[in-house]
């Protein structure tokens, strides 16, 4: 079943790449980083490093990269300096449509052959074996602590 599952995440990047523009060097972690920000506005490195599920310098890297193509900024907390916020820009923005658009046709792609049901089901089983997953590491941590 893990096999499966990774095969999956690495088909599924695959498929997002393959519709990236090749000039921009994007890869599908940074289409799931503008996603959120679209969804949230504003997010901290730290908050993007939680959400995309990767270590502080993992996210540095692909932040910095959507930096250097404009594709998002970084201000400063009006309360605290050292606290920054990453934002899209316009450029991000409409960049994000079109990762959207890729995320809904990858769906599409997945979904075929499904019943709404089997949506459903398939959805809720995941988030239960995320959740026992979730729940195990935390008992360990805990446990170590």
């Amino acid at each position: 079943m893990l096999a499966l599952i990774s095969r999956i995440h690495t088909k599924s990047a695959e498929f997002t790449n393959s519709r990236l523009p090749q000039e921009n060097g994007l890869v599908s972690s940074h289409g799931f980083i503008l996603f959120q920000l679209a969804e949230k506005e504003k997010l901290t490195m730290k908050d993007i490093a939680s959400i995309i599920n990767r270590d502080k310098s993992t996210t540095t890297v692909l932040i910095k990269k959507l930096l250097d193509k404009g594709l998002v900024k970084q201000e400063s907390s009006i309360d605290d300096k050292r606290i920054k916020y990453i934002t899209l820009t316009a450029k991000g923005k409409k960049l994000n449509s079109l990762t959207s658009s890729i995320s809904r046709e990858l769906l599409d792609v997945c979904y075929q052959g499904f019943s709404q049901q089997e949506k459903e089901t398939l959805l809720s089983l995941l988030c239960r074996l995320n959740g026992n997953i979730e729940n195990s590491l935390k008992a360990t941590l805990k446990a170590t602590s």
